[in-house]
């Protein structure tokens, strides 16, 4: 089982935590909303789970440039 960080905007490998028997609730998952896991975590059938982030280049991307916000795929 492995839990990947991905960043939503660039799809970056931001992190990976690989391990027999990861606990959710020491990653924060329990602190989200139902939307916000709906949202920012998914679950595969093999156990492994994607987390959607944003990476520091991206944000720093939108930081600079606000205008991207409104595009559907600015940072490709």
């Amino acid at each position: 089982m492995s839990v990947n960080y991905v960043c939503k905007h660039c799809h970056t490998l931001i992190g990976r935590i690989e391990g027999a028997s990861v606990d959710k609730n020491r990653l924060g998952f329990n602190l989200l909303t139902r939307d916000e896991q709906n949202h920012y975590v998914q679950e595969h059938d093999n156990g492994d789970i994607t987390v959607r982030m944003t990476c520091d280049y991206c944000q720093q991307a939108y930081q600079l440039n606000p205008e991207l916000y409104g595009l559907a795929s600015p940072l490709q």
